[in-house]
């Protein structure tokens, strides 16, 4: 199982130059993992490439893929473990909270064990702070 952030599934649901590699990677692990407001976070993106000028018919296909990532993604959703995380992140890095809490719920959901698991990542400074904590960051 690897840790998907929104910037990698967004790549997923919407044709776009860096679609292949994550493409590559979920075929090779089917298995996903997000914090529990991912889906919030998927919404967004595609609402803002809809006012971005993306095609209602491409918004329609993604939110599609994204309910069949629904159906069988995993989730991390204890609050008070990612926000305690979250909390230190944001000290150590410079990061969004919406990514802060990204981070934290991998570093939950490893067991504070980076080592063992991968990072799926496209956002420069999501994937540099990762990688700093521990995580191999893919592609």
């Amino acid at each position: 199982m690897r840790f998907w952030d929104s910037s990698a599934l967004l790549a997923l649901l919407l044709e776009e130059q860096r679609s292949s590699p994550v493409l590559a990677l979920l075929h090779e692990d089917p298995q996903i993992a997000v914090w529990c407001l991912t889906e919030v976070e998927m919404e967004s993106g595609i609402a803002r490439r809809l006012r971005e000028g993306l095609d209602p018919e491409d918004a329609r296909t993604a939110r599609s893929r994204l309910g069949q990532l629904l159906e069988r993604w995993h989730e991390v959703a204890s609050l008070e473990g990612v926000r305690r995380r979250a909390t230190r992140l944001l000290r150590s890095h410079a990061l969004s909270a919406a990514d802060a809490l990204q981070l934290g719920a991998a570093l939950l959901l490893c067991g504070e064990r980076p080592d063992m698991m991968d990072f799926v990542c496209l956002d420069d400074r999501l994937a540099a702070a990762a990688s700093r904590e521990g995580f191999q960051v893919l592609p």
